[in-house]
């Protein structure tokens, strides 16, 4: 079969959506009634569809979300204490477009990495940058990165996400050096960008993980005071599902 002078165009050109969309047209016998404007409406379709795909999944590859999680499958029968409509308006996005924060705290099992990487997940595909870390593993890096001078370079590469997700913060109180990472972490972030953290350790306590009190007012101070909270509890969701009879 020979190859249509027009999709070698396209595809030359990078318009791959379009060429796909060229093709899937072109084998159409109803195409045919189509006008020159219905056709290049579909071909722009196709194209602007395949783009914003790309990058998503360029998106989601740099954000090294822990879950495959999406904001569908979140399940609100549990008894956990997710207020519906409270998520679904953070599903959104729009705290992330604003600049704010939100907490998710909780005891072990809930699911809150989980509905954490799900608002990752949903922030790529619409189109916002996130990165996400364990934050035991987020001080291994910066205390590596500072001894082999990538440092300044990992900061600013943590300052220009629009949303940065910290998982499992706490309950060991941090070292001197970890507090000051967080201070620069979260200084840098203030008004630039959106900030997630989950813990289990409710969020009175955190003043004493940071231990420092001039270092944890500043950082409690930039991080709380426009956060968004979510407080759930229960069981964890790990045993109930394991003690479910299997069919």
């Amino acid at each position: 079969m020979l190859t249509h002078p027009t999709l070698d165009l396209l595809r030359e050109l990078g318009l791959t959506g379009m060429a796909s969309g060229f093709k899937t047209l072109d084998a159409n016998p109803e195409a045919g009634a189509l006008s020159h404007a219905e056709w290049l409406g579909l071909l722009l379709e196709h194209e602007a569809t395949a783009r914003r795909q790309k990058r998503f999944e360029t998106r989601a590859r740099a954000a090294h979300l822990r879950h495959p999680a999406s904001i569908e499958d979140v399940d609100y029968r549990s008894h956990r204490g997710l207020d519906r409509a409270l998520f679904l308006k953070l599903a959104t996005g729009d705290w992330i477009r604003t600049r704010r924060n939100l907490v998710i705290t909780g005891p072990c099992g809930v699911g809150k990495s989980w509905l954490a990487c799900a608002l990752g997940h949903k922030a790529c595909r619409d189109d916002l940058s996130v990165l996400y870390y364990r934050v035991p593993r987020l001080f291994a890096a910066l205390s590596l990165a500072r001894g082999d001078g990538r440092y300044g370079r990992m900061l600013r590469q943590i300052a220009r996400v629009n949303l940065l997700i910290l998982d499992d913060w706490g309950p060991e109180p941090l070292l001197p050096e970890q507090a000051r990472d967080l201070l620069e972490i979260i200084e840098d972030r203030y008004d630039t960008g959106a900030t997630l953290i989950t813990s289990q350790v409710p969020v009175d306590r955190w003043y004493d993980i940071i231990g420092i009190p001039t270092l944890a007012d500043a950082v409690l101070d930039r991080l709380l005071h426009n956060a968004h909270r979510i407080e759930l509890a229960g069981e964890s969701l790990r045993k109930i599902k394991a003690a479910e009879p299997t069919a």
